[in-house]
C-alpha cells in the first residue's frame, strides 16, 4: 500500500484500503466515522477530549474525528478516580467504553481536510515509574516526524504484516507502533491488546505475515509450549519500556531467527534509539545526543519542540562511532545517612551472582531509613532456597554485596517474588515497588487458571517463593505445611463451589511428596454434595502430592 502522510489520512482514501481485523475495517469507514464524529464534538462545542478506548480501532476513529473538529486530546494511563479528577478541568468530554458510545455523538459528517500539524495537540500521560505520572503534550507534527521515521528503518521489512500487539495503545509506544505508524503505511493491525504469549500465538496463525509490537515482560515469559515453528514467520518483533534481558533476547533469536528490535524511548522524549543484534543504542536518524556534566544523556530530536534540548537522567557512555551504552538511572541515586548509593549500580551487581534472575531496589521510609530489595531466583537460586532455607539465601546475597558497597547500603527486607511485577508496557512503577517491600509476605497460593470439567473444578496454583507459611517449617528447608494445603483446598472451594460454611473434620488424608517454594501445582475438587464431603487432590509435575476428604458440617450434624 501507498504511504499516506498523517495529516492527509482524512482526505479521499485509497480504495479497499485495509485499517483493522477482528472486526475488519475499511479505511473509508474509519475516514467516513471520524468525520462524523468530528461534526458531532463540533455542534457540542467541545474542544478538549479525553480518550480511553481498548479497542484500537476506535482509538483511531476518536484521535482523526477530535483532530478533525479542532479539539485537543488526552490520553490517560487509565480510568481510576484520582486519574479523572486530576485531568478534569481540563477536559470537556470524556470517550471511554462506557457510555457515550462514539456512534452516540455521530452528526452529518464534516468534508474531508488536512489536519493541521502545528496547532492540533495531544497529551500523553508518563507511567509514573520514577514518581507521579505527569502529562506531556505533543504537537501532530511530532508524532509525524516519529512514524516517518518508523516507516524509513522498516517498512519494507515489514510489507504487508499484520500488526499484533502486547501492550496498550494509551502510552506513546502503543500508540505510535500499533496505531499511527500502520494507519500511515496501508498495513492492518489487530483491534485489541494481547497481553498474553498463547493469544499473540493464536492470532498470529491467522495471518500469512505478521509483526509483534510487544514488551520485555512478555517477550522474556515466552515459555516451551508454543508453536514456535509457526511463530518463526513474524516479520519483526519490536519490544519496547524497559530493557531486555541479553538471555531472553538470545533465547528468542534461537526459537524464531530473529533476535527482537528493541526501541528506546519515552514519552517526554518519543524514540531515542534502537537496537537488534548488538549492546550498543543506535540514535534514531536526526535525533542529536549528547552528554550533561554529569554524564546524563541529553537530547535534540524532531519528535520535540523546535530547539529544545531535553536533559534525561540515564547515564550513558559513548562509543566512537557515536553509538552509547546505557548505565543506569542517575535519578536513581539515594542518600542513606548522608551517603550516596546507586540503586542501578547494586541491581547490577547483584544480577551478576548466579543465585538472581531479576531484581529491583527500594527505600523503606520508616523510623530508619533503609534498603529493601524484590529477588527473582534463578533456577539454581530456587534449588539453593529449597537446601539452605530463606536466612540462608538472603545472608549469602549479603555477603556478595558487601564487596560492592557500604554495610548501611545492603539490603534490610527482602521480598522474594515468581517473577517482577511489570505491567503492560515493561515499566514497574515505584509505587508498586514500595507496596510491595512494605507488604506482608502472603499467605495464599497464586491461582493462574481454573476450568470446571464435569462435578469437578481444576486449578492450577502457583506456591509463593516467599510464603509466610515457609518460616519455621522447616528453616534450613522450607516445605508447604499440610495444614495450609488442607485450609487452601476448603478456602478455594469456598470460592469456586457451594460449600456448606464449616469444616468438621478429614478422612482418608495423604502426604505423598513434599511442596517447596515456587512449585505450580495442580488441584482437583470435587464436592459430593449428598454425603457433605469436599475431594481433594494436589499434584506437582503429574505426581501427587496430598489427597483427602473434609467433612463439612451437613455431615457433620
Amino acid at each position: 500500500m501507498s504511504w499516506i502522510p498523517l495529516e492527509h489520512l482524512l482526505l479521499e482514501p485509497e480504495p479497499n484500503r485495509e485499517v483493522t481485523f477482528a472486526p475488519a475495517m475499511s479505511l473509508e469507514q474509519l475516514r467516513k466515522s471520524a468525520l462524523a464524529l468530528a461534526a458531532g464534538l463540533q455542534a457540542r462545542g467541545i474542544k478538549r477530549v479525553a480518550v480511553y478506548l481498548e479497542d484500537a480501532g476506535e482509538l483511531a476513529i476518536a484521535l482523526l474525528g477530535a483532530w478533525r473538529a479542532g479539539a485537543s486530546v488526552l490520553l490517560p494511563a487509565d480510568l481510576q478516580a484520582q486519574t479523572r479528577q486530576r485531568w478534569s478541568a481540563e477536559v470537556d468530554l470524556w470517550l471511554t467504553d462506557e457510555r457515550p458510545g462514539l456512534g452516540e455523538l455521530y452528526a452529518e459528517p464534516l468534508p474531508g481536510a488536512p489536519l493541521d500539524l502545528d496547532r492540533l495537540q495531544l497529551k500523553l500521560c508518563t507511567s509514573g515509574s520514577t514518581g507521579a505520572p505527569k502529562g506531556i503534550d505533543k504537537t501532530l507534527r511530532q508524532l509525524a516526524n516519529e512514524v516517518q521515521a518508523l516507516h524509513t528503518l522498516w517498512s519494507a521489512d515489514l510489507g504487508n504484516a499484520c500488526i499484533i500487539g502486547s501492550v496498550a495503545t494509551q502510552h506513546i509506544y502503543g500508540l505510535l507502533f500499533r496505531v499511527l505508524w500502520p494507519l500511515c503505511a496501508g498495513r492492518p493491525f489487530l483491534r485489541r491488546q494481547l497481553p498474553f504469549a498463547e493469544d499473540m500465538q493464536r492470532h498470529s496463525r491467522e495471518y500469512p505475515a505478521f509483526a509483534w509490537v510487544a514488551s520485555p515482560a512478555l517477550l522474556k515469559r515466552m515459555g516451551e509450549n508454543l508453536d514456535w515453528q509457526a511463530m518463526s514467520a513474524v516479520k519483526r518483533v519490536f519490544s519496547s519500556g524497559g530493557a531486555l534481558p541479553a538471555d531472553a533476547a538470545a533465547l528468542l533469536a534461537e526459537r524464531i531467527g530473529q533476535r527482537p528490535t528493541e526501541i528506546l524511548g519515552s514519552s517526554e522524549t518519543g524514540g531515542i534509539a534502537w537496537r537488534q543484534q548488538d549492546s550498543l543504542w543506535q540514535a534514531f536518524a536526526d535525533v542529536r545526543l549528547s552528554q550533561n556534566a554529569e554524564g546524563a544523556l541529553c537530547i535534540e530530536s524532531p519528535y520535540l519542540a523546535p530547539g529544545h534540548v531535553e536533559q534525561t537522567a540515564d547515564a550513558v557512555e559513548f562509543a566512537a562511532d557515536g553509538r552509547f551504552n546505557l548505565l543506569g538511572r542517575l535519578d536513581r541515586i539515594v542518600k542513606l545517612e548522608e551517603k550516596r548509593v546507586s540503586l542501578p549500580m547494586l541491581e547490577q551487581a547483584l544480577l551478576e551472582h548466579p543465585w538472581v534472575q531479576d531484581v529491583r531496589l527500594g527505600m523503606i521510609q520508616q523510623a530508619r531509613a533503609s534498603l529493601g530489595a524484590l529477588l527473582v531466583l534463578s533456577p539454581e537460586g530456587l534449588q539453593a532456597l529449597h537446601s539452605g532455607g530463606r536466612r540462608a539465601l538472603t545472608e549469602q546475597l549479603r555477603q556478595h554485596l558487601a564487596g560492592h558497597c557500604e554495610a548501611i547500603a545492603l539490603p534490610r527486607r527482602w521480598r522474594l517474588l515468581r517473577e517482577l511485577p511489570f505491567n503492560s508496557q515493561g515499566k514497574l512503577p515505584q509505587a508498586e515497588v514500595n507496596n510491595l517491600l512494605l507488604a506482608p509476605r502472603p499467605k495464599a497460593p497464586e491461582l493462574l487458571a481454573c476450568r470446571q470439567e464435569g462435578d469437578e473444578w481444576q486449578l492450577q496454583l502457583a506456591v509463593p517463593v516467599d510464603l509466610a507459611f515457609f518460616s519455621g517449617h522447616f528453616p534450613s528447608a522450607p516445605v508447604l505445611p499440610g495444614v495450609v494445603q488442607v485450609d487452601w483446598a476448603l478456602a478455594l472451594g469456598q470460592q469456586w463451589l457451594a460449600l456448606p460454611p464449616r469444616f468438621a473434620g478429614m478422612e482418608v488424608l495423604k502426604f505423598q511428596q513434599l511442596v517447596r517454594p515456587g512449585d505450580l501445582l495442580d488441584l482437583t475438587l470435587r464436592l459430593d454434595n449428598e454425603r457433605g464431603k469436599l475431594h481433594f487432590s494436589y499434584r506437582h509435575g503429574g505426581n501427587p502430592c496430598s489427597s483427602g476428604r473434609i467433612l463439612l458440617e451437613a455431615a457433620h450434624a
